[in-house]
């Protein structure tokens, strides 16, 4: 369930890093070079956190599932 849920900031970030190249493209000079490793920088880090939902699912240690399971229980109307 947590690599699900990691997609929605894995999204975000993969916005955000598009929306630098873009920019950075319309510019010159340093500031193009240091938007372009900007971007990269942030997508590694987007491609990152759905490894690390899928890792936190795979081992068991979700803490979503604690939380929801009360909720999720027979006993409860």
């Amino acid at each position: 369930m947590c690599f699900f849920f990691s997609l929605v900031p894995a999204t975000f970030w993969l916005a955000v890093g598009y929306f630098i190249l873009y920019c950075s493209t319309r510019t010159e000079g340093g500031v193009q070079t240091f938007g372009k490793v900007l971007a990269i920088w942030i997508f590694i880090l987007a491609a990152f956190i759905p490894f690390a939902g899928a890792y936190v699912t795979i081992v068991d240690l979700c803490p979503l599932e604690t939380i929801l399971e009360p909720m999720l229980s027979e006993g409860n109307p």
